[in-house]
């Protein structure tokens, strides 16, 4: 299982992780608000702004303060196979 770290210490698990986007739409929006009534919004900004929203396989959805380009970048490192020399 591979963890992806989304900011301030918080994981996920990139084998569960659908999509990450960003939160300025509108259909975003409403579907954030639509998982924070249905109590399935994880909030991992730890108060900061949110600059990406993680969907995962169990209609979960994480808020992390990372863009979704800081994240697509740590996704990739893990994904490719190889270690980085020290």
């Amino acid at each position: 299982m591979k963890l992806i770290n989304i900011g301030f210490g918080s994981l996920v698990s990139a084998g569960r992780l659908v999509a990450v986007v960003s939160p300025d739409s509108a259909p975003v929006k409403r579907m954030v608000q639509e998982a924070r009534d249905r109590g399935i919004l994880i909030d991992a900004t730890y108060g900061r702004k949110t600059c990406a929203v993680l969907i995962m396989d169990n209609d979960h959805l994480v808020l992390s303060a990372l863009t979704p380009e800081a994240i697509a970048g740590r996704l990739e490192e893990k994904g490719d196979g190889r270690e980085e020399e020290p």
